[in-house]
């Protein structure tokens, strides 16, 4: 690289709670965030789920023009965009590019459903990184690697399907669909009207890059086969990567990553995840919140402290994290089982952590059997990963060491690596996540916990097998 080049790089991190982005320099380091909350959903009937107004590009908006605002470099050395957005979004356009309607969210039914072409003011139909792609750059061009699902994508060529039979079915014509391009490819540059939104010198390139899960593994630093990421979101999954799309698979799925023609393996995980450890916390309320003031410490921090001193298992205390009931067993209830004396608040916490860490090592490790590979090192992104006690309790799961992700960021720091590929700054992937992805600190398992694990999962995975029968009978009292 040479050093005559621009120095900076923008990654848009558009997640499902919120936006952010960040400026950082050509060795991955973080120079000036900003962040906006995303609102509510509004969920205006059953099975609706979308977001209000044009929440997402106000938000970005609002998230670039503080990133650049606390900016102490010269823009003139920004040297391009890489813009990551939610997947599974369904954005419906008008002629102009504005919406023709709310933006679907990953939980709208309709999402994953045939497209209904009922709207008359109805000219596009994407993905919300093609609507956003839009306002930034006045093109209709989109990331091929943001089009899973009912989309009529070839996953082997990543272009459109040539049947015009199969872009019927799912409820679209030709003409609807946005142009396409492979991440690390530039999707236009910034328009004055984005300019003037984002804080961003128009002109500056926007480069695609892919999924949101797909962005963030490649901020991680995830690039063979034999590691396993676990991201620690509102959704929780295990993910490995690899050059060839698997078809006929049971126990995972195939979705597309950062570099080009390249896959990401996806196991199940766990929907309302690290939510979850958020409701908690929540619910403990002042007392709790009290006690972690009074010995200076957050509430995590403080709730991380106290269940390090629980011993691994819980005392037998069992968490089934079923928050949110899959859609095949719309029935399931969330479960905390096998109470006794020795129980306190911070069992019960330490007990959803191993319970999000305990049902991931048990998806990622069918996923692997299938795959046929076996992990050396755990990855361990997002929130979570910034509890010590987070990270012990996976890498005594996995029982093999669990690396923290360093960035804070890693789908902005994944979209920035897709940015500095694009504009030619690094010569390939393999060259920019060398160079701007530092590894984080490594926790090793202990081997009589990790036996204690294997000894208490082989338990735990027949719970629900006991509490579906009782659940069905409750959601016809209760719903």
């Amino acid at each position: 690289m040479s050093s005559a080049r621009p120095r900076y790089f923008i990654g848009i991190d558009n997640g499902s709670q919120s936006s952010k982005v960040t400026v950082f320099d050509a060795h991955g380091r973080a120079v000036s965030e900003g962040r906006a909350a995303l609102r509510p959903y509004d969920t205006p009937r059953p099975g609706v789920v979308e977001h209000p107004d044009d929440d997402l590009w106000t938000s970005i908006g609002v998230a670039s023009r503080a990133a650049l605002a606390a900016f102490d470099g010269d823009p003139a050395e920004i040297a391009g965009v890489g813009l990551c957005t939610i997947r599974f979004c369904r954005a419906v356009l008008k002629a102009d590019g504005t919406l023709a309607q709310p933006v679907m969210s990953w939980m709208d039914e309709r999402v994953g459903l045939p497209y209904s072409d009922t709207n008359p003011e109805a000219v596009r139909v994407t993905t919300s990184s093609g609507y956003v792609s839009h306002r930034m750059t006045g093109n209709f061009r989109d990331t091929a690697a943001n089009y899973a699902g009912m989309w009529p994508l070839d996953p082997d060529t990543w272009r459109w399907t040539t049947d015009d039979a199969e872009i019927a079915k799912l409820g679209m014509r030709r003409e609807l669909l946005f142009d396409l391009v492979l991440p690390g490819d530039i999707l236009g540059e910034v328009t004055d009207a984005a300019a003037r939104h984002t804080g961003i010198p128009a002109g500056v390139p926007v480069v695609a890059t892919a999924n949101d899960k797909a962005v963030e593994a490649l901020g991680c630093g995830l690039r063979t086969p034999d590691t396993l990421l676990v991201s620690l979101g509102t959704y929780v999954a295990g993910m490995a990567t690899g050059p060839r799309n698997v078809t006929d698979v049971t126990d995972f799925w195939v979705n597309y990553a950062s570099v080009p023609r390249s896959y990401l393996y996806e196991s199940g995980g766990v929907r309302r995840g690290m939510w979850t450890v958020s409701w908690y916390r929540d619910l403990l309320g002042e007392e709790v919140t009290a006690a972690a003031r009074a010995a200076g410490l957050s509430v995590e921090d403080h709730l991380n402290e106290e269940a390090a001193k629980v011993p691994p298992g819980a005392d037998g205390l069992m968490t089934v994290l079923d928050w949110l009931a899959p859609g095949d067993a719309p029935f399931r209830k969330g479960t905390i089982l096998g109470f006794d004396g020795r129980h306190s608040r911070f069992h019960i916490y330490r007990s959803i952590l191993e319970a999000l860490a305990m049902t991931v090592h048990d998806t990622t490790a069918r996923m692997a059997e299938e795959l046929g590979t076996a992990y050396r090192e755990v990855i361990v992104s997002g929130g979570g990963s910034r509890s010590d006690l987070m990270m012990q309790i996976h890498a005594d799961v996995h029982g093999i060491p669990a690396r923290r992700a360093e960035a804070s960021s890693a789908a902005g720091l994944g979209a920035a690596i897709c940015a500095a590929v694009g504009l030619g700054v690094y010569a390939d992937f393999e060259e920019a996540v060398t160079q701007m992805v530092r590894p984080g600190e490594v926790f090793l398992p202990n081997r009589d916990n990790h036996d204690l694990y294997r000894r208490f999962e082989a338990v735990y995975r027949d719970v629900r097998d006991h509490t579906d029968a009782l659940y069905r009978r409750t959601y016809d009292i209760f719903g």
